[in-house]
C-alpha cells in the first residue's frame, strides 16, 4: 500500500471512518491522548508491579510456591480436566502483537513467580524464575560486574517468555539464541509433578523445551550463564551504499575468527545501510561518550542513519544504554506512532514520557485500531541462513517495502528440537526483522505474509512464534521439526492438557 495523501475530512461519518481518519491524519489528535495516558498507565504499572513483587518475592520459599503451582494443576485434573491448561498471565501483557484469544478457553494456572534465586560467581550462572525481566536482571547483574551473553533489547522480556518462544541479540552470532546459553530447566509437568532437565540428566526434555511455548509443562525455574561485563560498548558505524558491500562487510565481521562482541546492521533502502560492529571496553576515549539512553537523544535508529552521510565513525556507549539502544523507540515503531517525536523540541520536552509500554497499547486497542494493525501493518522476525539473506531482502522488499531492517546474525548448533538447520554442524543465520507500516501498493497482509512464510519454508529458515502467522498445521511442521517434541508430549501425557504449539501461534487462536 502507498502513503496515504492528506484528506481534510473522512470519506464517511460513521464513527469507524471517523476513528480510522483521526488515527491515520490527525494523529497528533491521538498523541495529545496517548501521552498522558501512557505516563498513568507507567505509575499504575510500576506500582503493581511493585505489589506483585512484595506478595510473591520470597526467593527462599521458592519450593513453596512451585508447591502452590502443582496444587493449581492437580485441581485442574480434580474438576474434570479436558480444555487444557495455560498460564494465567493476560494476554495483553505478552509481547505478541495478539492478545492470546486461546486463553479465554482454557484452565488458568497462576505462575507468579518474579525472583532471581541465586547467582553463583564460580560457576557463574544465574537462577531466576520465568517471570524475571531482563530490566530486572540487568539492574541486578550489572551492579555486580556480570551480564548475561544474550540479553534481549526490552525491559519487560521475561526469562520464561525467551526460553518457550526464543531470544536473539547482537551477541548471537557468538553464543546462539537465548536458549543456548541456559543450562537447565525446572518444570511442572500435566500430571503435576516437578522435574528439573539438563543436556546431562534428561537431553531429550532439555532440547524439548525451547520453542514448545508452553505446551509440555510449566517453566518454574532456568538457570542461565553470566559472564563478566565492563562499562562501555566501543561502536562501530560503517555506512555502506550498495547492498553487494553491504553483504561483504556483514558476513565479513560476524564470521571473523576474533569476531567483535557484537555484529548488527540496519538496512535502510535497497542499497542503503550501516553496518555496526562493537566491542566492551572498560573506559572511553575522551569526546567520544554518547549516552544514548538519555530520554532527550535521537531515536537510536536515526542517529545511525546519519552516518550515511558522515561516514565511518567510532563512539562509546553506556553498556546498559547500548543493550536497551532500540527500546526508546521500539525499534522504529514509535515514528508510526508519533511521526514527530523524534524533533529536538519534543524530545527534551516530552521525551521522557515515551516509549508506551505495548502492553497499554494492546489494552486500549479498540476494534478499528486493532483492524487498522492487522492490516496495515507487519510485525515480523524471519531467521534465514546468511547464504540466503540478499534473496531474503529482495523477497521483503517486493512484498512490503518497510524500512529499516534489523540483521542480527546468530549460530544455530546441530543440537535436537524444533530447530533443525539439516545441517550436520554449526551454521550462521540472520534474524531479518522487518517491523511497520508497509509501503508497497497493492499490499494486502494475509496474501503478502503467506508468501514471505513460504519463501523462508523453502529455505529452511524459520519464523518467530511471537508474530502473526498464516501457516497451515502442514507447513508449520514443514518448518519446525516436531520429531523430538512428539515423543516428549507422547511421554508426558501433554494430549488434553496442553495444546500443540500451532493451536497457540496460529493467527485464529490469537485472535479469535
Amino acid at each position: 500500500m502507498g502513503v496515504k495523501e492528506f484528506q481534510y475530512f473522512p470519506d464517511k461519518w460513521d464513527m469507524d471512518s471517523v476513528l480510522e481518519h483521526i488515527i491515520v491524519h490527525y494523529r497528533w489528535i491521538f498523541v495529545l491522548f496517548l501521552l498522558p495516558v501512557s505516563c498513568l498507565y507507567d505509575l499504575w504499572y510500576y506500582s503493581r508491579n511493585k505489589l506483585v513483587f512484595a506478595l510473591s518475592s520470597a526467593p527462599s520459599k521458592h519450593k513453596e510456591k512451585v508447591a502452590e503451582v502443582q496444587k493449581q494443576v492437580r485441581e485442574y485434573h480434580r474438576i474434570g480436566g479436558g480444555v487444557g491448561m495455560c498460564t494465567a498471565r493476560p494476554g495483553w501483557q505478552t509481547i505478541s502483537p495478539q492478545n492470546m484469544s486461546y486463553k479465554n478457553k482454557m484452565f488458568p494456572i497462576k505462575v507468579n513467580l518474579v525472583d532471581i534465586l541465586e547467582i553463583d560467581t564460580e560457576e557463574r550462572t544465574v537462577r531466576c524464575e520465568p517471570l524475571v525481566t531482563m530490566g530486572q536482571l540487568t539492574h541486578t547483574l550489572d551492579r555486580l560486574g556480570w551480564t548475561i551473553p544474550i540479553l534481549p533489547e526490552l525491559d519487560d522480556l521475561t526469562v520464561g517468555g525467551l526460553v518457550m518462544g526464543t531470544g536473539i541479540e547482537t551477541s548471537s552470532h557468538k553464543y546462539g539464541l537465548f536458549q543456548h546459553i541456559c543450562l537447565s530447566y525446572e518444570l511442572v509437568l500435566a500430571d503435576g509433578s516437578c522435574v528439573e532437565c539438563s543436556v546431562d540428566s534428561d537431553p531429550d526434555l532439555f532440547y524439548a523445551v525451547p520453542w514448545s511455548y508452553g505446551t509440555l509443562g510449566f517453566l518454574v525455574s532456568v538457570k542461565i550463564k553470566i559472564i563478566p561485563s565492563k562499562r562501555f560498548v566501543k561502536l562501530n558505524y560503517i555506512p555502506t551504499k550498495s547492498v553487494e558491500n553491504m553483504l561483504e562487510i556483514f558476513e565479513r565481521e560476524t564470521e571473523r575468527s576474533d569476531a567483535s562482541d557484537f555484529v548488527e546492521c540496519l538496512v535502510y533502502s535497497s542499497t542503503n545501510a550501516v553496518v555496526m560492529t562493537g566491542d566492551m571496553a572498560d573506559s572511553c576515549e575522551p569526546g567520544k561518550l554518547n549516552e544514548i539512553g538519555r530520554w532527550y537523544k535521537p531515536w537510536f535508529f536515526k542517529h545511525v542513519e546519519n552516518f550515511l552521510s558522515t561516514g565511518e565513525s567510532t563512539e562509546y556507549i553506556p553498556l546498559r544504554d547500548y543493550y536497551h539502544r532500540h527500546s526508546r523507540s521500539i525499534f522504529w515503531e514509535i515514528q508510526d506512532i508519533i511521526p514527530f517525536g523524534n524533533n529536538v523540541v519534543f524530545r527534551y520536552l516530552l521525551g521522557w514520557l515515551i516509549p508506551p509500554k505495548v502492553s497499554l497499547l494492546k489494552l486500549t486497542q479498540g476494534k478499528t485500531l486493532k483492524r487498522l494493525y492487522e492490516t496495515q501493518h507487519m510485525i515480523q522476525d524471519m531467521l534465514v541462513p546468511m547464504e540466503d539473506l540478499k534473496k531474503s531482502l529482495e523477497v521483503f522488499d517486493s512484498e512490503v517495502a518497510i524500512y529499516p531492517i534489523w540483521l542480527c546474525p546468530f549460530k544455530l548448533p546441530p543440537n535436537p528440537g524444533m530447530l533443525n538447520a539439516k545441517s550436520a554442524k554449526e551454521k550462521m543465520f540472520v534474524d531479518v526483522g522487518v517491523y511497520g507500516v508497509p509501503k508497497r501498493d497493492g499490499f494486502e497482509v494475509v496474501s503478502a505474509t503467506r508468501k514471505i512464510e513460504e519463501f523462508v519454508r523453502s529455505v529452511n529458515g524459520f519464523q518467530m512464534m511471537y508474530a502473526d502467522s498464516y501457516m497451515t498445521s502442514e507447513e508449520f511442521r514443514q518448518m519446525f521439526d516436531h520429531s523430538l517434541y512428539d515423543t516428549m508430549r507422547k511421554r508426558l501425557n501433554c494430549k488434553g492438557n496442553f495444546p500443540e504449539v500451532f493451536q497457540k501461534v496460529n493467527k485464529k487462536a490469537r485472535s479469535g
